[in-house]
């Protein structure tokens, strides 16, 4: 089932997203060559507690960290900690809030210095993938037109969607129904309301689709050791199309 939110659960919503893209910002002005994954952690961690909100991430199904932070071929969910961040790398930042007992949840992938035009162009198309799923966002549209025209950004650039791993549905829960594949057929799936809210996040490889999970049974890596990229908003279905809950202000939205 998937569940429609009231105004009052929307509002809650709004500041755990909030505290999410302000943790983000942080986040864009920490990662530099020499810095650790457990200090991004670290600074996540604290900045998320001061605004009245705990980190949905950790204790979640035993996993130990605030955020995910996964370098160059992690895809997701990899642990902070000494790693140090060399110029060159990217690295995946996820991040969730919960405030008051709702959710917000983002991702964002990152350059560290200089990094190479083909790691930059991974980095604009998963972006742009992204935004090309939520312009069409709106009442009465099928999910899974959402997740053609991600797939079709990806695919037409050359690189591959994973499909292991999919987008959801965020509220009370940090998964909710429905799943969000970023691949798909445009006009099927359920019909989008007014009060959903949905976790949009194309996760793209340059090479294969194929990714696997390391020992400690968490990180997810690409199976070829290709650069992988993780992009992710918190979007409310409005009466005319949709808000992103997990944005700034000041920020732009498509």
């Amino acid at each position: 089932m998937i569940i429609c939110k009231s105004e009052s659960e929307l509002r809650l919503m709004r500041e755990a997203g909030r505290i999410v893209a302000e943790t983000h910002r942080l986040m864009a002005n920490a990662v530099k060559p020499g810095v650790t994954t457990g200090e991004l952690d670290a600074i996540a961690d604290k900045f998320i507690r001061s605004q009245g909100a705990i980190p949905s991430f950790k204790g979640y199904n035993g996993f130990p960290s605030s955020i995910c932070a996964s370098v160059n071929d992690e895809l997701v969910h990899g642990f902070p900690g000494s790693r140090k961040l060399n110029e060159g790398d990217i690295i995946s930042i996820d991040i969730g809030a919960q405030f008051e007992g709702f959710h917000g949840d983002s991702a964002w992938t990152y350059g560290v210095g200089k990094i190479s035009d083909e790691a930059q162009r991974l980095l604009d198309v998963t972006e742009e993938s992204l935004y090309a799923g939520l312009a069409l966002i709106k009442p009465d549209v099928r999910l899974y037109t959402i997740s053609h025209a991600i797939q079709e950004v990806i695919e037409a650039a050359g690189f591959s969607v994973v499909r292991e791993y999919v987008g959801h549905g965020i509220g009370a829960d940090l998964h909710e129904e429905p799943q969000i594949p970023n691949y798909g057929i445009p006009n099927r799936g359920p019909r989008l309301k007014p009060g959903m809210v949905l976790a949009i996040e194309p996760m793209v490889n340059i090479g294969e689709r194929y990714v696997r999970t390391l020992e400690d049974n968490w990180t997810v890596v690409t199976q070829d050791s290709s650069l992988c990229a993780h992009f992710e908003h918190t979007v409310a279905v409005t009466e005319d199309g949709f808000e992103i809950l997990t944005i700034l202000p000041q920020q732009s939205e498509v």
